[in-house]
């Protein structure tokens, strides 16, 4: 898979991630349970972008 295309996926995971947000601040705890497991997944997806873009600049 490309970089863009990785950053492509993050970001519509994230945009996907809006509506729990907004959930969330209006009180529903268990949207707020989905914001950080799609946090997580955003925090796994940018280390695998990182080590992916670093091993392009090794080659």
């Amino acid at each position: 898979m490309s970089v863009e295309a990785m950053v492509q996926a993050m970001i519509d995971d994230l945009t996907a991630a809006l509506g729990d947000a907004a959930k969330h601040d209006k009180g529903n705890s268990a949207a707020g349970t989905r914001v950080r497991k799609a946090m997580q997944a955003c925090k796994a997806a940018a280390q695998d972008v990182r080590v992916q873009v670093q091993n392009d600049k090794s080659a």
